[in-house]
């Protein structure tokens, strides 16, 4: 089979094509024919040897969309032809075949493509985490998602609706935001235009928001806490820096600031999170969003654009 081979830390001139063998699922393993692979921006970090030491080749990606090939002992959830997501992965998914072990594989439902299983995965896990375990947000509080035409958050965006919250959506382009508006947020503001955040006090009465979503910390944290509403939860995803902060903004609030990585979850958190997802996807309250396709030998063109400004759903590969 064709995969991306990783035989050296870099730039995204690393990621080579290559011919492998054929994974064989071995007992607790479910083999998956690969019709999309998703692209998150924590990959290029292990691309570029930011997360620590790695055995060397390596295929990059845990998220996919696609059928199951075949599965190794003591696998009963799953059988071969069924259709499914991946949100983790043994070998990685910029490839033509996956071996994921079985409590990573999730039933897609009809009619939900490939192409939007590969966008679930990391996306939606996070959103689900950051708000509901993490900020633990309740129907009628208001949340303000940063960045929200991106993958995480039109996840954040679908999630909050459906679950009784208002929710403000920022984005940078005209078609971003409209994008997020289609997606349910009652409200849309211009992140680049730094009167967006008294926009914010407006919306809410002048209380602020009860959480925020941040994917940019070292740009918009210090400017967070001037809008949070008492018990205000501001819920880092995503920070590439430093930032400086008056902690007695907290203090006036009683507010919280809340890290969160999906790798912290538990293995019952995850399954918690997954049977959420997978509901969400079968009564169709949530609809991933993908921007763009490329073909698997563009994965460094596709690891170049996801860490570009204006984002618009999910880029996927297509082996």
């Amino acid at each position: 089979m064709k995969a991306i081979r990783v035989h050296q830390f870099g730039g995204p001139e690393v990621l080579k094509l290559e011919e492998v063998p054929d994974p064989i699922p071995k007992a607790g393993e479910v083999l998956v024919r690969v019709a999309a692979a998703g692209i998150n921006p924590f990959e290029t970090y292990i691309r570029a040897g930011n997360y620590g030491p790695r055995s060397f080749p390596f295929t990059p990606g845990v998220d996919a969309g696609g059928v199951v090939e075949a599965v190794g002992e003591g696998v009963t959830r799953f059988k071969s032809g069924d259709h499914v997501y991946t949100a983790g992965s043994l070998t990685g998914t910029y490839a033509e075949k996956t071996l994921c072990g079985q409590n990573t594989v999730h039933p897609l439902a009809a009619p939900v493509t490939f192409a939007q299983g590969a966008a679930v995965g990391v996306p939606y896990a996070t959103a689900y985490r950051a708000l509901f375990q993490r900020a633990v947000a309740r129907a009628g509080e208001t949340v303000l998602v940063h960045g929200a035409s991106g993958g995480v958050g039109i996840a954040a965006v679908q999630l909050g609706r459906a679950a009784g919250l208002t929710i403000i959506g920022t984005a940078g382009t005209d078609a971003g935001r409209q994008l997020v508006l289609d997606q349910g947020a009652h409200h849309v503001l211009d992140h680049r235009d730094d009167g967006h955040f008294k926009t914010v006090i407006a919306l809410t009465d002048g209380k602020g928001a009860n959480v925020i979503l941040e994917m940019s910390a070292h740009v918009n944290l210090g400017k967070d806490l001037g809008i949070l509403a008492k018990n205000g939860r501001v819920i880092v995803i995503g920070s590439r820096g430093k930032v400086e902060i008056d902690p007695r903004d907290t203090m006036s609030r009683d507010a919280d600031i809340r890290g969160m990585s999906l790798m912290n979850a538990t293995e019952s958190e995850l399954l918690g999170i997954h049977a959420a997802l997978v509901t969400g996807l079968e009564n169709r309250a949530l609809r991933p969003i993908v921007g763009r396709e490329l073909p698997l030998a563009e994965a460094a063109r596709a690891q170049e654009l996801v860490m570009e400004p204006g984002a618009r759903g999910k880029i996927v590969l297509i082996p």
